[in-house]
């Protein structure tokens, strides 16, 4: 079964579950799930419950689609998401965005527990992703094209919405929360990266850096859709300090800002 048949059979199952076209689809990051919190949930279920879909193995992800309201809009939101360093295919890791396109969703918003490469930043802080870094990132493009879904050569000149990053800073002032704009990039992950890979990201332009995010928006441009990004910067990069990295500092962090960040993500909701 290709892609589009996968996508399109999930997409069938969901239809049957709800009666509205969701305004965005949203998707949580490592330590962010407590938004779900902030849902009225119309219908929930787990990712093992449907047929074809990958499940999560990363701690801090339930792994489950949640449909329902908040911030007075219709939403999908995903908790949890896939990487490739759990062995997951390019297939698997742009199967939710292809079935939120065949659902006929509009706007993608995607979160992630990021690194510190820019000094200016501390955790806790969120930062508007306005442009990344994916060059070590597997294409999720690569193979045949399918014009179902979109172009064979996507632009990623605009790959994150001004409209909706202008939302995210309106709704930063609204919400009174401070926030930074800047560069993301991706990196391969399970590792934390080094010290040393850690100074050239800084050269070449990058504010933060993560293991994920990438490939859902190239999915996402590909198929037409408005991005928005936000990383919650949950610790500083490698080097910065001179402490080890670990995945429960990220997931310490995550639990400190989930109130601002909640109330942050409401608030983008509510405005678009």
């Amino acid at each position: 079964m290709d892609l589009y048949e996968r996508a399109e059979k999930i997409k069938n199952f969901l239809a049957e579950k709800i009666s509205y076209t969701p305004q965005a689809a949203v998707v949580l990051g490592s330590g962010l799930g407590s938004f779900a919190e902030e849902i009225e949930a119309d219908f929930e279920i787990p990712y093992s419950d449907i047929e074809g879909f990958p499940v999560s193995t990363v701690p801090g992800h339930k792994g489950r689609l949640i449909f329902g309201k908040t911030g007075g809009k219709n939403i999908v939101a995903m908790q949890g998401r896939f990487h490739f360093y759990e062995g997951c295919s390019a297939q698997d890791i742009s199967l939710p965005v292809r079935v939120f396109q065949l659902l006929g969703i509009k706007n993608y918003i995607v979160t992630n527990a990021a690194g510190a490469v820019n000094f200016s930043y501390k955790p806790g802080d969120l930062m508007i992703i306005n442009d990344h870094i994916g060059l070590f990132c597997p294409s999720v493009l690569t193979g045949e094209n399918d014009e179902r879904f979109g172009t064979r050569f996507p632009s990623m000149s605009h790959a994150y919405s001004r409209s909706l990053i202008e939302i995210a800073h309106k709704a930063a002032q609204n919400t009174k929360t401070d926030v930074q704009e800047g560069v993301y990039c991706y990196c391969k992950g399970p590792m934390f990266e080094t010290p040393a890979e850690i100074l050239f990201l800084r050269a070449v332009g990058a504010d933060a850096a993560g293991m994920s995010t990438v490939p859902e928006v190239v999915t996402a441009v590909h198929a037409g859709m408005n991005v928005l990004g936000i990383s919650c910067i949950t610790n500083m990069a490698a080097g910065i300090l001179d402490q080890p990295l670990t995945h429960a500092e990220v997931m310490e962090t995550g639990k400190a800002v989930e109130k601002k960040f909640s109330a942050y993500m409401k608030e983008i909701i509510s405005l678009i």
